[in-house]
């Protein structure tokens, strides 16, 4: 008969919280120690002022029972609203000094999460949802600032008023005292149940959300879609169904949250009997010096330390479910990048060079490879094209090109010199491009098109929007923002700003992905010039699908399945008769049938 294996106890704190913590603490906290200092003396003073509190309620208490003097008795209540009058002072303080430690730490943290991304591979966004990315650097981190500022300050404080209380209850009547904990065991017991159950319905319930903040992008971003396809009841559907488990994870953690409140309340209720009934035994035994007001005080010190240690039980079970934010946030710095500079890097190099792909293995998947010993030469200075069938590698080369992503064997060179060997800044300086996928940020025409070179003086601007031809649409619509992701403008608007762009950065390199595709005949036709204009001079890679584009180039090279299969230029694929041929022929019948 085999034995049933025992559950492993999970730790109140795990390591991994332990060293979470301490990260916390070195990078965040540990230099605002002198005001955390500052915070804990006030906290000091507002336990302190409880204890005095109780000290002369016993003495107001014997006033009344004993001496019956009035005088003494307004002295009493005149020093217990003096007391109280100092701890709203700080009650005041401390949730200032503790807002601004805490809001000052999430905002250091999230530079540092936020230049820690910045650093990361393409890969790593290609790989990783972006409403998880979303939600740990906005809602997670707000969460745990809000955490770590008042729900620790008023923590800090409940645990210190508990430890004054109780130092002075034991000094008051060690016997009664001792006899009042003994269900702190049980108490400790609940705690660790309560957490181990906390942890892992958090966890769960952050990856849902992170889904959940995903869905909502993805049905936003592709709402065209939607609407077209008359899909709301699919994303609705969707979408509610992972709010639904959202609210069931939720619950489910609250619903063991909720269990502390009522343990502690059975618990404080099986102490205030002890205390009454051992209180009362000893203030009515002539055998201890106990009297009325001894009593009351001790019962009235019992719920000074009761309530805030309720307090503290809620802070604990609240603990375990940002010690889980906490590590979420921290594991963004897991991912490293690895397209990172030599340690003998060089800052310059010639752009004007050949650009050389040797024997480059290149795959997205482990055992997918794109590229087997691929052998590519770009003339500098001049203009080369890649074509060929959707899928066969056009776009990835230029992503290796400019260390986007790194070839796995053989190596690419420019004027000699291995990419891999040049300043990752460097290299990405040398190139001007204009891609299929176009980022337009809610602004301006004019502040898309500084974006990529800030410093530009207004007459470079014009000059490039000159050049793109999106003057005219400039000066109509002003300084109207685009709206998100440009989604008042139309296609080809959008990547006349990408070619304006290009235009105004003016780097040696440049790359041209599908740079008109968006364009009817007319305005490419108008585009070309300028783009002539702008090769000029420069080593120029054009990406196209529509083979007219590429015409003009100096060499042509065709892909296929990551293979290259023809080169040469124009005239020359064409006389003879193959992959380029039959495409560009299925170009000429496709647009002379239309």
């Amino acid at each position: 008969m085999s034995e049933t294996p025992l559950k492993t106890r999970v730790p109140l704190f795990s390591a991994e919280d332990r060293e979470n913590l301490r990260w916390f603490w070195r990078n965040y906290l540990r230099g605002k120690s002198p005001w955390l200092l500052l915070v804990l003396v006030m906290v000091v003073v507002q336990g302190l002022v409880y204890q005095q509190f109780l000290s002369l309620t016993e003495s107001g208490l014997r006033v009344i029972f004993e001496s019956g003097a009035v005088a003494e008795l307004v002295r009493v209540c005149a020093l217990v609203f003096v007391l109280f009058g100092i701890r709203a002072l700080v009650s005041y303080l401390v949730p200032r000094f503790t807002a601004w430690i805490s809001n000052d730490a999430i905002y250091e943290m999230r530079k540092d999460l936020i230049a820690h991304m910045m650093t990361l591979d393409l890969a790593y966004f290609e790989n990783t949802k972006s409403g998880e990315i979303i939600h740990r650097l906005v809602t997670q981190t707000q969460q745990l600032g809000i955490f770590v500022g008042l729900s620790t300050a008023n923590a800090v404080r409940d645990a210190v008023t508990v430890v004054i209380v109780s130092g002075y209850l034991i000094y008051k009547n060690p016997i009664l005292f001792s006899t009042a904990i003994v269900v702190l065991p049980f108490i400790i017991w609940v705690m660790n149940t309560v957490s181990e159950r906390i942890k892992e319905g958090q966890s769960a319930a952050e990856e849902a959300l992170g889904a959940y903040m995903n869905g909502i992008e993805e049905t936003v971003n592709g709402m065209r879609t939607v609407k077209i396809t008359n899909q709301e009841p699919v994303e609705s559907e969707r979408l509610v169904d992972a709010t639904r488990s959202i609210r069931d994870l939720l619950t489910r953690v609250q619903r063991t949250q909720a269990l502390l409140m009522p343990s502690i309340d059975l618990s404080s209720a099986f102490v205030y009997v002890l205390v009454i009934g051992g209180g009362g035994y000893m203030a009515l035994s002539p055998s201890f010096d106990v009297d009325g007001a001894s009593i009351i005080t001790f019962l009235l010190g019992m719920v000074m330390v009761f309530d805030p240690a309720r307090l503290l039980a809620q802070y604990f079970a609240g603990l375990q479910s940002n010690l889980v934010l906490l590590g979420r946030i921290r594991s963004l710095y897991a991912a490293q990048p690895t397209i990172t500079d030599a340690s003998d890097a060089a800052s310059g190099f010639d752009t004007a060079g050949d650009i050389v792909l040797e024997g480059v293995r290149f795959a997205y998947a482990e055992n997918a490879p794109l590229f087997e010993g691929l052998d590519m030469v770009f003339p500098g200075g001049r203009v080369s094209a890649i074509v060929g069938p959707t899928g066969s590698g056009k776009t990835t080369i230029l992503s290796l090109l400019s260390r986007l992503y790194d070839v796995q064997e053989g190596r690419i060179t420019i004027g000699g010199q291995p990419i891999d060997r040049l300043a990752v800044k460097a290299l990405r300086s040398s190139f001007s491009v204009v891609a299929q996928d176009i980022v337009i940020f809610n602004n301006s025409i004019w502040e898309n098109i500084r974006y990529v070179r800030p410093e530009a003086t207004d007459d470079e601007i014009w000059q490039a929007a000159e050049n793109a031809e999106i003057a005219g649409l400039i000066r109509s619509r002003g300084g109207a923002p685009v709206g998100p992701k440009g989604a008042q403008l139309s296609g080809g608007q959008k990547q006349r700003i990408a070619i304006a762009r290009a235009f105004l950065r003016d780097a040696p390199i440049l790359l041209l992905d599908e740079a008109t595709s968006a364009l009817d005949q007319a305005t490419e036709d108008r585009i070309k010039s300028a783009l002539a204009r702008l090769s000029q001079g420069r080593t120029t890679i054009v990406v196209a699908h529509r083979l007219s584009a590429v015409a003009d180039a100096d060499r042509i090279f065709v892909l296929e399945a990551g293979r290259l299969i023809e080169t040469g230029r124009h005239a020359e694929l064409l006389e003879r008769g193959g992959l380029y041929s039959q495409l560009y022929a299925a170009q000429k019948k496709g647009y002379g049938t239309g």
